[in-house]
C-alpha cells in the first residue's frame, strides 16, 4: 500500500512526446490524445481527489469530464501550482512528491494546444478500483463521535473537542489511520490525540468543555498525535514494522476546525484505523516545535520567528509537518547536529494556507542525540499578501484563522528501540 494518496488536484499526466521517424530521417510527432496519453497519468495521479466524494470540486473520471478543463489544467500545471508541492526540490528527497516532469508538462500542452483530442476508445485503460470509502482500505476499526455537533449559518466559532472511548481490551499498534469528516462543508480540520488511562480523568464521552476541566484532563493534556486531516493532507501511512500505540482503555480526543457557510449544518466525524499485521520494531512519536510568543506588527512584511526541539536520544526522522495560518510567507526545518554543523531537511518558500502538507523522506534522517531541529518561520503582514485578512492588525498567536500560530511538527522513532523483543503487536479485525 503506498504512502501516498493524492495530494494532488487537476493533476495530469503526461507522455513522452512520441516521435515516429520518417524515411526521411525527420521526426514528426504523433498527435497525443486523451486515451493514450493522457488518461493514464489523470488515473495515476489526480483521480485519488478528482472523483466522486472526495475533495476536489470537480471529478476527472473520463474524457468527457476532463475536457472542458483543458485550458485550465495547461495552466496549473505549467506554473506548477497544480499538483500541489510546496518543498525546495533542492533540500530533501520525498516519498509522497507529486510533482510532475518537465517531460509531462510539455505533454499537457501539447495535448491541449492540439486541440485536447480524445482518441481511439481502444486506446483507454479502466479507471482504477478505488476502496470505497476510505481510502487506506476496509478499517479493523471505525470509530465516531458519539454526539453529533450542529453549526450555525454564521458566527466564528471556537475549536471544539470530543472525546471517543476506543474501548480497547488491549494495547494496539496502529500503522494506517484516516479521518472521514461527517461535512465536508462546515469541518475546516480535524486532529486526533490519544490519551491514556494511566492517567486518571480521562474525559467521558462526548464533547468536551475545555474551560470547565481541571489539568490532566483538559483536551490539551494528551499522550501523542494520531493523525490530522485538512483538504488535501493525505491519510496515516506508516512503513512496514512502525506504528503508533493506542493503549487499551485509551480515550481518543478528537480537536474539530468548524467554519460557517451561510447555512446551518450538522457534523459527526470518525476515524478508520487499521493494525499492523506484522511485529513493530518502532513505536513513531509526533512532537512539535513551536513558538506561541508570536507579536506580528502590522504591515510587517518579514517579520521572523524561530522555534526548536531537540532529540534526547539517537532517533532517526521520519516526517515533517509545517503549520501556519494565513499571513504564513516561508517555512524552513534545518537539523543542527551536536558538533555544529547542519542540513536543511526541509525548505517551504511559499507558503500555502490552503494546502498543508506532510512531506515523507524517501529515507529516514538520522538524528542523533543532542541534535536541535530548528524551525525558522516568515510572516507577511502587509498589503503585498493578498490572503491577509486585515494588515493594519497586530497578529498573536491564536486558533483562528485569522489569528497565527507556528508549529513545527516531526515524527521520528528511537534507535535503540525493538519492540519485537517485548510486545508483537495484536491485530484487530472487530469492527465498532
Amino acid at each position: 500500500m503506498k504512502r501516498t494518496f493524492g495530494l494532488s488536484l487537476l493533476c495530469v499526466l503526461v507522455s513522452a512526446g512520441i516521435f515516429i521517424w520518417l524515411g526521411s530521417g525527420k521526426a514528426a510527432m504523433a498527435t497525443v490524445t486523451f486515451n493514450k496519453d493522457v488518461a493514464p497519468i489523470i488515473q495515476k495521479n489526480c483521480q485519488i481527489c478528482h472523483r466522486p466524494g472526495e475533495v476536489a470540486p470537480m471529478s476527472f473520471m473520463s474524457y468527457k469530464e476532463v475536457r472542458p478543463w483543458a485550458k485550465a489544467i495547461r495552466e496549473k500545471v505549467a506554473t506548477r501550482t497544480m499538483p500541489p508541492w510546496f518543498a525546495d526540490q533542492h533540500e530533501g528527497v520525498f516519498s509522497n512528491d507529486s510533482r510532475l516532469s518537465q517531460k509531462d508538462i510539455e505533454t499537457i500542452t501539447s495535448w491541449v494546444e492540439g486541440g485536447a483530442k480524445e482518441g481511439d476508445p481502444g486506446d483507454l485503460p479502466p479507471n482504477p478500483k478505488y476502496p470505497e470509502g476510505w481510502n487506506i482500505g476496509k478499517p479493523d476499526v471505525v470509530l465516531t463521535m458519539p454526539v453529533e455537533y450542529s453549526v450555525p449559518a454564521d458566527g466564528t466559532i471556537p475549536y471544539k473537542y470530543f472525546a471517543v472511548p476506543t474501548n480497547f481490551t488491549e494495547d494496539k499498534y496502529v500503522q494506517f489511520a484516516e479521518i472521514r469528516a461527517g461535512n465536508r462543508r462546515i469541518v475546516h480540520h480535524v486532529i486526533v490525540d490519544v490519551r491514556y488511562p494511566e492517567h486518571g480523568n480521562l474525559p467521558k464521552p462526548g464533547e468536551i468543555d475545555p474551560n470547565e476541566l481541571r489539568r490532566g484532563e483538559r483536551p490539551t493534556d494528551t499522550d501523542g498525535r494520531l493523525v490530522g486531516w485538512a483538504p488535501g493532507e493525505a491519510p496515516l501511512e506508516l512503513r512496514p514494522g512502525q506504528a503508533k500505540l493506542v493503549k487499551k482503555g485509551s480515550v481518543l480526543v478528537f480537536q474539530i476546525h468548524y467554519t460557517t457557510n451561510g447555512e446551518p449544518g450538522t457534523d459527526r466525524s470518525s476515524i478508520g484505523l487499521i493494525f499492523s499485521r506484522i511485529p513493530i520494531e518502532k513505536r513513531v512519536i509526533t512532537a512539535g516545535a513551536s513558538q506561541g510568543n508570536l507579536v506580528i506588527p502590522p504591515g510587517d512584511p518579514n517579520y521572523e520567528t524561530k522555534a526548536e526541539f531537540t532529540f534526547k536520544e539517537d532517533s532517526h526522522i521520519d516526517s515533517l509537518h509545517p503549520h501556519m495560518h494565513m499571513r504564513g510567507k516561508d517555512f524552513k526545518f534545518t537539523l543542527v547536529y551536536p558538533d555544529g554543523t547542519s542540513k536543511v531537511l526541509l525548505n517551504i518558500p511559499r507558503w500555502d494556507f490552503n494546502w498543508q502538507l506532510t512531506y515523507v523522506f524517501s529515507e529516514e534522517v538520522a538524528a542523533p542525540k543532542g541534535s536541535k531541529l530548528v524551525c525558522v518561520a516568515h510572516y507577511d503582514n502587509s498589503i503585498n499578501n493578498k490572503f491577509n485578512p486585515d494588515p493594519t492588525k497586530e497578529v498573536r498567536w491564536g486558533s483562528q484563522t485569522w489569528e497565527e500560530m507556528m508549529i513545527g511538527y516531526v515524527d521520528y522513532t528511537l534507535d535503540k528501540q525493538d519492540l519485537r523483543k517485548t510486545s508483537p503487536p495484536p491485530v484487530g479485525s472487530s469492527s465498532q
